[in-house]
């Protein structure tokens, strides 16, 4: 789940510039590297499904543009693999930096920390849903009454209630400089997300034999296939496990491309399996009722529902702090290098840590504020669906083209490899006195540190 990967990829990111991988360290077999390729897919989009669903017009239009979605997305794993394997880069920047350019390289950083920075709107944004079906529930247990005859005070408000979450439990918890506790409870966001999918299947077999809501399977008409198109962000966002690959590759036992072909193929076909039993039973129990959040379309005084809730927000309440410390990181690393070059060593610690909590606290405002304002999760998954393409489309796009060119290694690689290619064309023979034309040696390990147990 999105969660634990998250987690893994922040450690790996932080980390890979700074150590080397022990060749005679722990690897990731198949099985572990298919369930943290899932462990990433499988998060918060989750939610946002049966409503992408009833968008496209229906199930077949949904299906057929995930399916469609399903090879360029696979595609996409396939040729950050080939990619790692030739630049030699242990994470997703690194083989952009490495094959691309350092501008490009750049923009890849610069679209990486944008992309946390909406994730953590839209977390925040379903935290704030969930408190409101909560106070709703709250309130009709306490007083027997509905939602809708209490008065409007400020201590009933759940916009409150997220402020205050945020303040006592979120920012402590995101200030840390090393958050290793996550580990032990990120397992909480693949059990949320089983749970979820199973939950909608029982409330659609379980719901009433007259169903109050009659959505059509099938949708007809040249409208449909438009609005199908539509739905991509959604997809784009709920398959999105690309930058966690390149990590995954890196740190695998068997590391040919026919293996992570079989890992790849075999990770998009069970996150097709779980997103469209949701996305299916989720559109059937509502049809065009159903909400952005499809639990918000549950009653709240529905208690296979409400664990569900339970369950979805404590394990976004443990990732938001892994998210912050990726985007911190990265916004932090050339902030400390330039500290680093006009102070000492006192300088640098007390920078670190008054450059941590300003960001900190800083990100978790902002964020708080945008999602407090925000309708309905779509808005924001649209955007990170629009972002997510830079790194599942455009960024694996031009990664083989860059690695075709000699340049595209570095200039000393890339002088290492034209005097190759001219000791094969003078047939292994010396092309001037003085030249050494040996084959360069193949590239180095990829550097990462171990941090998947």
């Amino acid at each position: 789940m999105e969660e634990l990967a998250r987690e893994s990829i922040s450690l790996l990111a932080s980390a890979s510039s700074r150590c080397r991988l022990d060749p005679a360290g722990p690897r990731l077999g198949s099985v572990g590297a298919v369930f943290i390729m899932l462990k990433s897919a499988l998060g918060a989009g989750l939610l946002n499904f049966p409503w992408a669903f009833q968008r496209a017009g229906g199930v077949r239009s949904a299906v057929s543009m995930e399916l469609i979605s399903l090879v360029f997305l696979t595609s996409g794993l396939i040729i950050l693999g080939y990619s790692s394997s030739v630049s030699g880069g242990g994470t997703y920047q690194a083989v952009v930096k490495r094959l691309c350019g350092p501008a490009i390289g750049q923009l890849c950083e610069v679209c990486f920390v944008f992309n946390l920075f909406m994730i953590s709107v839209a977390f925040l944004v379903i935290v704030n849903d969930q408190l409101e079906k909560l106070c709703d529930s709250l309130y009709e247990l306490v007083s027997g009454s509905p939602r809708s005859e209490l008065e409007y005070h400020v201590y009933t408000d759940h916009r409150l209630a997220l402020l205050l979450l945020c303040a006592v439990l979120i920012l402590p918890l995101s200030v840390s400089r090393e958050i290793s506790i996550q580990k032990y409870i990120s397992v909480l966001g693949t059990l949320a997300s089983t749970y979820l999918t199973i939950s909608i299947i029982v409330k659609y077999h379980t719901r009433p034999a007259v169903p109050v809501h009659m959505a059509p399977l099938f949708s007809s008409g040249s409208g449909s296939w438009a609005s199908a198109f539509s739905v991509i962000p959604t997809i784009c966002f709920g398959f999105q496990c690309h930058e966690a690959s390149i990590a995954i590759y890196s740190n695998m036992e068997d590391r040919r491309l026919s293996h992570w072909v079989c890992v790849s193929v075999a990770a998009m076909i069970i996150c097709f399996i779980i997103y469209s039993l949701t996305g299916v039973y989720g559109y059937l129990t509502f049809g065009k009722q159903v909400e952005a959040d499809v639990l918000m379309s549950y009653p709240s005084h529905d208690v296979l529902m409400l664990v569900a809730r339970l369950l979805f927000g404590v394990s976004i309440i443990t990732i938001y702090p892994i998210i912050v410390l990726l985007g911190r990181s990265v916004i932090q690393d050339p902030l400390l290098s330039w500290w680093r070059r006009c102070g000492g060593a006192a300088e640098k610690e007390r920078s670190e840590s008054h450059s941590r909590y300003a960001l900190t606290v800083a990100w978790i405002l902002v964020t708080l504020l945008i999602a407090v304002f925000v309708p309905d999760i779509s808005k924001v998954i649209g955007i990170i669906g629009g972002i997510s393409a830079f790194f599942i489309f455009i960024f694996p796009g031009g990664a083989p083209l860059a690695a075709s060119l000699p340049h595209s290694l570095g200039s000393c690689d890339s002088d290492l490899w034209s005097l190759h290619l001219l000791s094969e064309h003078h047939g292994g023979r010396a092309a001037a006195p003085g030249k050494d034309l040996t084959p360069p040696p193949p590239p180095p390990p990829p550097p990462s540190c171990w941090f998947l147990s």
